[in-house]
């Protein structure tokens, strides 16, 4: 399994956490890339695949349009403070909370229970 990353711009800190077998980062939300940009970048590193070459796209998993609008910022300029959604990508499980935090998991022969970063 890769372990050393270049982060994307927008995610910081892509580390691998072997004990609980997850792959944990913070999407930067000052930075300028999107949600769905980060975690496609992350999942290409993970997973070894080039996304400029056709290999992966996110719309195979999840609708990013949806994904971005879901963690906004709400109508009245606050911060979104709760709730995640969890998808398959590439056979990984991920996990976005609003906070920004992401964790994907690698494929596994039985389901787990997600924990937090």
């Amino acid at each position: 399994m890769q372990t050393d990353f270049s982060p994307a711009d927008g995610m910081t800190d892509l580390q691998y956490d072997q004990p609980n077998d997850r792959y944990v980062f913070h999407h930067d939300t000052d930075g300028t890339a999107t949600i769905t940009t980060t975690i496609v970048h992350a999942l290409a590193s993970i997973a070894d695949t080039d996304v400029s070459q056709g290999e992966f796209s996110l719309y195979d998993s999840v609708d990013p349009d949806a994904l971005e609008r879901i963690f906004a910022t709400k109508s009245d300029g606050t911060e979104r403070t709760g709730g995640h959604v969890a998808f398959t990508a590439l056979e990984h499980e991920v996990y976005v909370y609003a906070n920004g935090d992401v964790i994907i998991y690698p494929p596994a022969e039985t389901p787990r229970t997600p924990t937090r970063a």
